[in-house]
């Protein structure tokens, strides 16, 4: 996603001098009176858009996640008596502290609020009945806001009605614990809480998107990185049959965790129990074993008042206790198979089901480069010149790394996807592959090879929105950029009016090896065309374990990093090829490795 992209960027005294890679949060000021709508709540009014049209700000979706309903599924908000001021972007949701996460202040080594849960909505000045398309912004379901992202341009060049939500995360947003189960409903017992943010935000949407303009049976839900795979959790929830009509899933994944792992010892390091234990070496335990032994002698009511007292900062300290902290993310357990809120069968199996899932008009697509992004900050290899000026170790293996981790990226997430889609009858599927590498060189740094189209870069063309990334995207003139800018949103503003995305993107066509599959996204724009390529998730694994003598430690040690990203199951590793893998912790020579958000 751009934003970890930024953060990553900014991590670095050679880029953060270079341009002010993160724009501070905005607010709408003054109010405008036209701009009064009213909902099922009360009234709430906004202003101007800061790129053209109309703005409201931290529109409350739900009541806050707090006290007794912390670790439950969103209620409904509150009526109010009073017009809001719907003018400033809420707090982000409560997280690790991060350079991506703006507008927020640190409390010991965390941001955010649990009071989290709003959105923002964009509207063309005169917007009768238009579509309607809801962010989901990525972050690894760890870090994050919806304040990082400006849609107001999305909104007036293409005509539509844009919204961007907030969702609870890490282990606020997914966590599950049998004392937290105790007289609990389908939904408050799932643990799939960031999950049911969006759907409750999707009912919000529903139920008062046409006081503000848009048409609620038109709605795109669209993402990138978590927020794309936070597409797909829609797509085979149960619980969004009908809130959306059209999806958008960019470089998504498709991990989860198994229940056992969510909670068991011995799972994962950051398993709920496991976490347990750590609470109670806190107070007064001898050791693991004996915390352990006192946990269970505790009454489950006083097991969740324990959980539920504690400050939402101390939450996350014990967790960043249990794995390392990567690109200020948490390993965390999430998108959890309770067979309520998420299958508990494997999402391309369900994709493949026929009226298995919520089969709407999809577009799913990567990026050629998507783990450049991650091989930059990863000290196998890059380092810095004179400490702040990046270089690839070796340029040979730096490329054919990220060559077949995105490869396999694309195979396992989109490929994969878009075959089982089209299998299970569906026909409205669409693919893109994102080629743009024109980023300029800085003081020897080759951006272009460093970065390519990596993971995120293709988010402000988009969102037509490049304010404050001069590092990356020279905004002096950069016609061929910004006739790819307008193709892309434009084919994203048609998939939203009309449910496909426009005459030369043609649908993903499994037929035979010839037919056509993605549209590819590049400069010069005679170079957008249609391709046939398709990527096979196992014959590029092999290739990677082929060459595991230049890329990875050993096979076990590639194969727990794939894991760890979500491209392998930890059950077929080791069943298949008798590694142990999957919640391992990276090991200290490795530090500084990103996995995929």
């Amino acid at each position: 996603m751009r934003a970890l992209l930024l953060l990553a960027l900014f991590t670095t005294g050679f880029f953060t001098s270079a341009c002010r890679t993160v724009r501070p949060a905005w607010a709408v000021q003054p109010q405008l009176n036209i701009t009064s709508r009213h909902t099922n709540e009360g009234d709430v009014v906004g202003g101007a858009g800061k790129l053209g049209g109309h703005a409201w700000l931290g529109i409350p979706f739900a009541e806050p996640p707090v006290g007794d309903l912390r670790w439950r599924a969103p209620r409904p908000p509150s009526l109010r008596d009073f017009p809001l001021a719907a003018t400033q972007f809420s707090r982000a949701c409560v997280q690790p502290a991060n350079r991506l996460t703006i507008n927020e202040t640190e409390h010991d080594g965390v941001f955010g609020s649990e009071d989290c849960l709003y959105l923002n909505i964009w509207a063309p000045e005169v917007a009768k009945n238009l579509p309607v398309m809801v962010w989901i912004h990525g972050g690894g379901n760890s870090i994050g806001s919806a304040a990082q992202y400006d849609l107001s341009r999305l909104a007036t060049q293409e005509n539509v009605i844009a919204v961007s939500v907030q969702y609870r995360l890490g282990p606020l947003g997914w966590f599950r614990h049998s004392a937290l189960r105790e007289g609990a409903t389908e939904d408050d017992a799932s643990g799939n809480y960031g999950t049911l943010d969006l759907v409750r935000a999707l009912e919000w949407v529903r139920d008062n998107i046409a006081a503000f303009g848009g048409d609620p049976n038109a709605v795109t839900i669209f993402g990138e990185s978590a927020g794309g795979t936070n597409v797909y959790s829609l797509l085979v929830s149960p619980k969004a049959k009908g809130l959306f009509h059209r999806a958008i899933a960019q470089s998504p994944s498709i991990s989860r965790y198994t229940l056992a792992s969510a909670e068991d010892l011995d799972g994962h390091p950051n398993s709920s129990n496991e976490v347990l234990s750590r609470i109670w070496s806190t107070r007064g335990a001898r050791d693991r074993q004996d915390g352990l032994e006192k946990i269970k002698l505790t009454p489950r009511e006083a097991v969740a008042a324990v959980w539920r007292g504690l400050p939402a900062h101390e939450v996350i300290r014990l967790y960043v206790e249990g794995a390392p902290v990567t690109a200020g993310m948490l390993d965390v357990p999430i998108l959890f198979p309770d067979g309520a809120v998420l299958p508990k069968e494997g999402w391309v199996s369900v994709f493949a089901t026929p009226g298995g899932w919520n089969a709407v008009p999809v577009i799913t697509g990567s990026n050629r480069d998507e783990a450049k992004l991650f091989q930059l900050f990863d000290k196998r290899h890059t380092y810095y010149l004179l400490g702040f000026l990046p270089r690839m170790r070796d340029e040979q293996r730096y490329e054919a790394q990220a060559s077949a981790v995105s490869r396999l990226w694309r195979g396992a997430t989109v490929d994969a996807v878009a075959k089982a889609m089209r299998a299970s009858g569906h026909e409205d599927v669409w693919s893109y592959r994102f080629d743009w590498d024109d980023e300029p060189t800085k003081l020897g740094t080759e951006l272009g090879k460093l970065l390519g189209a990596a993971h995120g870069i293709e988010i402000p063309f988009v969102f037509g929105d490049f304010e404050g990334q001069e590092l990356l995207y020279e905004l002096e003139d950069n016609t061929q950029r910004d006739l790819l800018v307008t193709r892309m949103m434009d084919h994203w503003g048609n998939f939203a009016h009309a449910g496909k995305p426009g005459s030369e993107w043609l649908r993903y066509d499994p037929s035979s090896a010839s037919a056509p599959k993605y549209l590819t996204l590049d400069t010069p724009v005679e170079r957008v065309k249609m391709s046939s390529t398709v990527e096979d998730p196992e014959a590029v694994l092999q290739e990677l374990l082929a060459a595991r003598d230049t890329l990875w430690a050993d096979k076990c040690d590639g194969l727990s990093r794939l894991v760890k990203i979500g491209f392998v199951e930890p059950e077929r590793a080791a069943r298949v090829y008798e590694c142990k893998t999957g919640s391992d912790p990276v090991s200290p020579d490795t530090q500084g490795t990103s996995p995929v958000p």
